[in-house]
């Protein structure tokens, strides 16, 4: 195929066509869906398990808490499908990338409003096996978004100096980044908390009495309020003025997220529990559109694969003990209040750790220089001041001489972390 360079990619980066990255953000879209929608949509099958048999709420929130455990830190099954799908979609867009990752992240709101009340439709048509063997199924639909897929071949840069080795498979070195240390314990706490109200809020409406149906459409509520959170918190990232202070805006996003919680313990009806819905998925939607554009602007983009490989990697940790000891407590107390207040107070710590960590340890750290800047100032440095009379040809032999050793340009511009 052609090989005109993406315009929102970085510099030196030819893709397949100049339209390519677009269709690469679609496949992230369908991937990032599925990935994180179904662990979220079977727990429309919970009560069924529990009666078929007779376990306890916290057996049942095993299956989404593995679900989502495989695909942040086991390297199989949907893992496969997400995370090389996400470091394909950082490579083809800079400029944009916000808004790229906002649009791709909108992916699991949008299935979620699909597979949720689809999964409680299989239920009743078919039974819990049946509508696990359909949903199955539908994640084959992955496959065709891997064809969207191209890799990206980078050109030789004038004055770039010799190609750089090859990098290893994991960078631990990102563990000598502070910002990056206190974003993977930030991140770790959060994910404690941050998805054990979607697993139970849908049994929280059956024990109040609430038909199936309806209490399954609360994911869909939850959902679509998220489908045009995540682009919106994509858009603000990306402004100008807001870009070098996102991770306190993804600070301010998990704190919203733990009052959410906070409220809907308070919920006693079904109406309670479709405002905590909404406030839920805003923000939700806010941290799901800006958790990994903050990571990537702390880390850069070349080594961006590893930290995100790392991080997932601690989150899994702590999102296969999150869902299940929310449902231990629920089993000990049968008060849905208690769960809600769990998982509250522990998405507030992590955007407090963020929040004080970045403030008081991490904001002076002095920014890198934008490509641009240091493209002028490397100029500046090597012209030769038009009276001092010196030899041209000395110049250009002192430069071959002493090349730069270190050749690659960072695409990403630095937040304050």
């Amino acid at each position: 195929m052609g090989g005109a360079v993406v315009d929102e990619g970085p510099t030196g980066v030819k893709a397949p066509d100049g339209g390519w990255g677009w269709a690469v953000l679609f496949g992230c879209f369908v991937i990032t869906g599925f990935s994180y929608a179904f662990p979220k949509a079977v727990s429309v099958f919970f009560k069924e398990l529990i009666q078929e048999f007779g376990i306890g709420y916290s057996d049942t929130a095993w299956i989404s808490s593995i679900l989502l455990a495989m695909l942040y830190g086991t390297g199989l099954g949907l893992a496969l499908n997400f995370q090389p799908s996400l470091i394909m979609l950082n490579r083809y867009f800079s400029k944009r990338r916000p808004m790229a990752n906002g649009l791709a992240a909108a992916g699991s709101p949008v299935f979620l409003c699909a597979l949720s009340p689809l999964g409680q439709l299989l239920q009743d048509r078919y039974g819990w096996r049946g509508g696990f063997l359909i949903l199955g199924g539908l994640l084959l639909n992955c496959c065709v978004c891997a064809a969207l897929m191209r890799p990206l071949v980078v050109t030789a840069q004038p004055g770039s100096g010799p190609p750089r080795p090859s990098r290893r498979l994991l960078d631990l070195s990102v563990f000598r980044d502070r910002g990056f240390v206190l974003y993977a314990v930030a991140a770790s706490v959060m994910v404690l908390g941050l998805f054990v109200p979607p697993v139970f809020v849908v049994s929280y409406a059956k024990d109040l009495g609430v038909p199936d149906t309806k209490a399954a459409f609360l994911l869909t509520i939850l959902g679509f309020i998220d489908i045009f959170a995540r682009p919106a918190a994509g858009f603000v990232a990306g402004l100008g003025k807001v870009r070098p202070y996102s991770v306190y805006l993804f600070s301010f996003s998990m704190f919203f997220n733990g009052l959410a919680d906070l409220a809907g313990s308070t919920a006693g009806d079904y109406g309670g529990l479709v405002v905590f819905c909404i406030f839920f998925g805003i923000s939700y939607g806010m941290v799901g559109a800006l958790q990994f554009e903050v990571l990537m602007a702390i880390v850069g983009t070349h080594k961006f694969s590893s930290a995100i490989g790392l991080v997932l990697l601690m989150e899994a940790v702590a999102v296969l003990v999150g869902p299940p000891s929310g449902g231990k407590l629920l089993d000990a107390t049968h008060v849905y209040m208690y769960v809600f207040i769990l998982a509250g107070a522990e998405v507030l710590t992590s955007s407090l750790i963020l929040l004080l960590g970045n403030f008081f340890c991490i904001r002076k750290k002095p920014k890198e220089p934008q490509p641009e800047v240091a493209a002028a100032e490397e100029e500046k440095l090597h012209k030769p001041p038009a009276d001092s009379g010196v030899d041209l040809r000395e110049v250009e032999h002192f430069l071959k001489a002493e090349p730069e050793k270190n050749g690659e340009v960072v695409h990403t511009p630095e937040t304050s972390v």
